[in-house]
């Protein structure tokens, strides 16, 4: 577990298969301005992540991004039984079996704001996705709708896959078969990119890839060109 700057700390967790490539896993914990950690991405929790964590502060909020990111969520609820739940309907119609304390919206009314503000990217049937900011250190954080593997991440015969997906190093976008579902309404996407445009990041924090540490507005409108209209 490392510092990406004074509030947001990242850990990295081993890879899990997923469309026959390995997808390397990343957490993002935010401390908040009371002092409480609120996790994003939970990854797997091991003995010597925990004390990490309990280092920063109280665990207080678990955050299910998109139904694809629920793996280790029992995990850090059984650890920390007082920390409070939430995840995107998806996940939360996915995964019945845990007990969510409330949905992900675009809504202003959540325990961390204004820490950390958010949008529920929408307009794809196959996957909605919360991202969030942190505007102390102008941090984004995203999970899926970007992903920017280092060519290392994958055999030679994977990187052929990864490539024609569009989310290898430097080069990264929203996966392929993501974008497509969005042929109806890119009109409602690229109002969430604005959206997201109008908080001028700094930097981003991406759960599959390389971090982005500079020069992070022309980043996103070069992986969101996509939305652009014609293309």
């Amino acid at each position: 577990m490392y510092a990406f700057n004074e509030s947001v700390w990242i850990a990295d967790g081993n890879a899990v298969p997923f469309f026959t490539l390995p997808y390397t896993t990343r957490m993002t914990v935010v401390i908040l301005p009371d002092g409480k950690l609120w996790v994003h991405s939970p990854i797997e929790l091991t003995t010597e992540l925990a004390e990490a964590v309990n280092a920063l502060g109280e665990v207080s909020y678990l955050i299910a991004p998109n139904h694809l990111h629920h793996l280790f969520v029992a995990q850090w609820q059984q650890a920390y039984p007082n920390a409070t739940t939430f995840g995107t309907k998806e996940v939360i119609h996915k995964r019945s079996d845990l007990h969510f304390d409330d949905e992900l919206t675009s809504s202003s009314d959540y325990p961390w704001q204004p820490a950390i503000e958010q949008l529920l990217f929408t307009g794809s049937k196959a996957m909605q996705e919360c991202v969030f900011f942190h505007p102390e250190t102008r941090t984004l954080i995203l999970t899926d709708l970007i992903e920017n593997f280092p060519a290392d991440s994958f055999k030679p015969w994977q990187r052929v896959i990864a490539k024609s997906a569009g989310v290898m190093a430097p080069s990264g976008k929203t996966p392929l078969d993501w974008r497509l579902s969005f042929y109806l309404n890119k009109p409602e996407a690229r109002r969430h990119i604005e959206h997201i445009l109008s908080w001028e990041p700094q930097t981003i924090v991406l759960a599959h890839g390389e971090l982005i540490t500079q020069d992070a507005v022309a980043f996103l409108r070069r992986a969101f060109s996509w939305l652009k209209p014609g293309s």
